[in-house]
C-alpha cells in the first residue's frame, strides 16, 4: 500500500512565492498615483480640497468656478458635504474663519445668500469745457466703444468736433459678502424650554435679518467664567438656516453675543423642569437674534 505524503514543497513554494510577490509590490515597486481625479482622495484630502475652494471663492467670490471644482469631487449634494464638514471643523477646534468660509460657500450654494453681483463697467469721460477725465458708470462700456464729441474752438466761428473714445477702467476685486451685514442683531426673544425629546443643558440660537428670515452663517460667541466657543448658524440645515446649538454644563454660567456686537444674552444656565409625573430634569434655553 502507498502513503501520499503531503506536497509540502509546493506549499512551500507558493507561500514563498506569494511572500515575493507582497515584498515586491510594496516595497520594490510599490502602486504610486499621479494626477488622481479629486473623488478618488481620501476623505480627509477631500475636506482639504472643499476647504481651498471655500478660502478661493473668499477670496474672489466666481460661484461657477467653485460649483465646477466641488463637481470633481462627485458628492450627491456639495451644499450638504460643505455644511457637514464644518460641524467637524467646529468639533476639531478650527479656526472660526476656516469654518465660516466653508459655512458661507454652503449657504451660497443653497442660495440662502447671495453671491457678490457683478461689479458696474466705469467709464472716462469729457465734456466741451473740461478735459479731466471723470469716472462715471456706463453699463454698455463693455460692449462698444462709446464716442463723445467735445467743441474746441479753432476760430472766431468755426468749432470743430473731436471724437474722443471711453476708456474702460478695469473692476477692483472686491470682499465676499459677510451675512452680518447692516445693522446689529438684537436679542429679542430668549426663553426656557422643557422638553424631555431634546437633550438637557440645549441652548437653541435663531438667527434672523430685519425682514426675519434666517440667516447662515453668522457667527454666535459663547463665553463662561473658563472659556470661549464661537459656533456659527446654518450648519444643521434640517433645523433651519438660521439655527445653531450649544450643550451647557451644570452649575455654569454663560453669556451669549453676536460676533458683530448687538444686545448680549447674559446669565444663562440650564433651568429646571418638571414633567408631566413630577419629576424634575433639566431643560434648555432658546435665543432669537434679529436685525432691527
Amino acid at each position: 500500500m502507498t502513503i501520499k505524503r503531503f506536497p509540502w514543497a509546493w506549499l512551500f513554494a507558493i507561500l514563498a512565492g506569494f511572500g515575493v510577490g507582497l515584498f515586491y509590490a510594496w516595497v520594490v515597486s510599490p502602486i504610486k498615483y499621479v494626477d488622481a481625479e479629486p473623488h478618488a482622495l481620501r476623505d480627509d484630502f477631500k475636506d482639504d480640497y472643499r476647504s481651498a475652494i471655500a478660502a478661493a471663492y473668499a477670496s474672489n467670490p466666481d460661484l461657477e468656478r467653485a460649483r465646477a471644482r466641488l463637481a470633481l469631487l462627485g458628492d450627491p449634494d456639495p451644499s450638504q458635504a460643505l455644511a457637514a464638514q464644518a460641524q467637524r471643523m467646529l468639533a476639531s477646534g478650527e479656526s472660526p474663519e476656516a469654518v465660516q468660509q466653508v459655512a458661507m460657500l454652503a449657504s451660497v450654494l443653497r442660495g440662502q445668500v447671495a453671491a457678490n453681483p457683478p461689479l458696474a463697467a466705469t467709464a472716462t469721460s469729457t465734456n466741451s469745457n473740461d478735459t479731466t477725465p471723470q469716472v462715471v458708470d456706463s453699463p454698455a462700456a463693455n460692449t462698444a466703444t462709446p464716442v463723445v464729441e467735445t467743441s474746441e474752438p479753432t476760430s472766431e466761428t468755426e468749432p470743430t468736433s473731436i471724437s474722443v473714445p471711453l476708456l474702460t477702467a478695469t473692476p477692483r476685486p472686491t470682499s465676499t459678502p459677510t451675512p452680518t451685514l447692516g445693522a446689529p442683531y438684537q436679542l429679542v426673544g430668549q426663553d426656557t424650554v422643557c422638553d424631555t425629546e431634546l437633550a438637557e443643558g440645549l441652548l437653541q440660537v435663531m438667527v434672523t435679518n430685519a425682514t426675519r428670515k434666517p440667516v447662515p452663517g453668522a457667527e454666535i460667541i459663547i463665553t463662561w467664567n473658563s472659556g470661549e466657543e464661537h459656533i456659527f448658524t446654518g450648519l444643521k440645515p434640517e433645523l433651519g438656516y438660521g439655527y445653531a446649538d450649544f450643550l451647557m454644563a451644570p452649575d455654569v454660567t454663560y453669556s451669549v453675543r453676536m460676533a458683530d456686537g448687538g444686545t448680549p444674552a447674559s446669565e444663562l444656565s440650564i433651568p429646571n423642569c418638571t414633567n408631566t409625573d413630577g419629576e424634575a430634569y433639566q431643560g434648555g434655553v432658546r435665543l432669537t437674534f434679529q436685525q432691527p
